[in-house]
């Protein structure tokens, strides 16, 4: 579905609700937000100024929410769209959980130039009813997406893994990357760990999908039959908690071996494992893993939408919570509430501030085994990132245990390697490292 359609059908969608047409601005808010632009750039090239279209586009995401009965907002407004103009010309109807593509005569959505032959003309069967709506923008992950995109599309990898914390934004960078490369599959699906309590649940839900009518057929048979996109989240969720990182529970225990025939058996289909922890690396060609650290400088734009004051202090306090977008967010909203908005007067306090990050933290230290929390105390005390040649002098464990704990952490994204001149050291970030003091006074 392009643009152009996009508008006209959720302009037919407003006059059908209200009596009225969208205005020309929120034709222009609503295109510029399908193209991902900032409301500047919208201003810009509507001659307005940026205040007048955000106030504008609230109006419009107001108006949109009472016609789809969805909370509407910029971030997920062509999510929204898209998902109503393929539910109302295919009369809502869902076969087995599988969402079919408008037949041939509709005009919503049009079959895309670029997409593969093998998918022309035909429907394709889909499952996204887990895949979450895109509440959380982007703001600047391109170079991520263009190499998730080269892995899966030039180089035909099997399997990819994107790992980082909570809030990073790993599932909305699988939400994009789904639909810019969508057209290239015959089949797409996403599921999460979270509810199935076995590998053989999981499986058996693949094939009722893959071979609705084959519930015996071989998950690898069908990849092979169609080009098939398979989006699994939560992945965490298989391992055991208070064990190092990548420990698989008891109903889980072959999950490495059947990650390890989905990589090394010959197909054109493609698994995306989302997690907050690493999953032991398979050393096979076919096997990709993106490692998703925080936004960095275009952080920024998340204070910028929260007006926050103090923009002189601001890459100073995106640090603090390592560029995280959701741990940014929530600390937006505390500034909001406690200071004022002001940037400066959080940073004046004396220890980092946690507030209503603590939950989630205490959940990321709730799955540390007993080694890795002494390990992580330990981290958490040094000023500067230091090497990991000897043990501390007070840690129980052996030598090896050690380099074990840390390299768990390090799987968990709780802990950053730093490397200069040959030369790794190794530290915790500031929030969770404040944190873990905390427990360890």
């Amino acid at each position: 579905m392009d643009i152009q359609e996009a508008l006209k059908w959720t302009d037919d969608r407003v006059f059908a609700k209200t009596g009225k047409h969208l205005d020309s601005l929120h034709k222009a808010i609503l295109e510029g937000a399908w193209e991902r632009q900032t409301y500047e750039e919208i201003g810009d090239e509507n001659h307005s100024s940026k205040h007048h279209v955000r106030k504008e586009a609230w109006k419009l995401w107001q108006l949109l929410s009472d016609v789809f009965e969805e909370d509407v907002k910029k971030s997920n407004v062509r999510f929204i769209v898209e998902k109503g103009a393929f539910s109302y010309f295919n009369e809502g109807v869902q076969i087995n959980n599988r969402i079919n593509v408008c037949h041939e005569n509709c005009p919503y959505p049009k079959t895309a130039k670029n997409r593969s032959p093998s998918t022309t003309n035909r429907e394709q069967p889909r499952d996204l009813t887990d895949a979450p709506a895109k509440t959380d923008s982007l703001y600047n992950r391109t170079q991520e997406l263009t190499t998730l995109k080269n892995w899966i599309l030039q180089e035909n990898s099997r399997l990819v893994t994107i790992a980082g914390l909570p809030g990073i934004g790993k599932t909305a960078l699988a939400r994009e990357l789904l639909e810019q490369i969508q057209d290239k599959f015959d089949r797409l699906l996403w599921r999460s760990h979270r509810q199935f309590t076995s590998l053989k649940s999981l499986k058996t839900n693949l094939i009722e999908f893959l071979s609705p009518h084959r519930p015996t057929a071989s998950i690898i048979h069908k990849l092979r039959s169609q080009r098939t996109l398979i989006i699994l989240d939560n992945l965490q969720e298989t391992f055991t908690s208070g064990q190092l990182a990548g420990t698989y529970r008891p109903d889980y225990q072959n999950y490495a071996q059947f990650l390890q025939e989905i990589a090394e058996s010959p197909h054109n289909s493609c698994f995306v494992l989302l997690s907050r922890e690493k999953p032991i690396e398979i050393e096979n060609p076919h096997c990709r893993a993106l490692q998703l650290g925080g936004l960095g400088e275009s952080a920024r734009e998340i204070l910028a939408e929260r007006g926050l004051t103090d923009e002189n202090r601001w890459n100073e306090l995106i640090d603090l919570y390592g560029g995280n977008p959701s741990w940014l967010k929530t600390t937006a909203a505390t500034i909001e509430e406690l200071f004022n908005g002001s940037v400066g007067q959080l940073l004046s306090c004396p220890t980092v501030f946690l507030g209503d990050l603590e939950p989630v933290l205490q959940a990321s230290y709730d799955r540390l085994s007993e080694s890795e929390k002494i390990a992580i105390a330990w981290l958490a005390t040094q000023s500067a990132p230091v090497e990991i040649a000897r043990k501390p002098a007070d840690f129980p464990f052996s030598q090896s245990a050690f380099w074990k704990a840390v390299q768990s952490l390090t799987r968990r994204s709780l802990v950053e390697k730093v490397t200069s001149q040959g030369v790794s050291r190794f530290a915790v970030g500031a929030a969770m490292g404040e944190f873990v003091k905390e427990q360890n006074p």
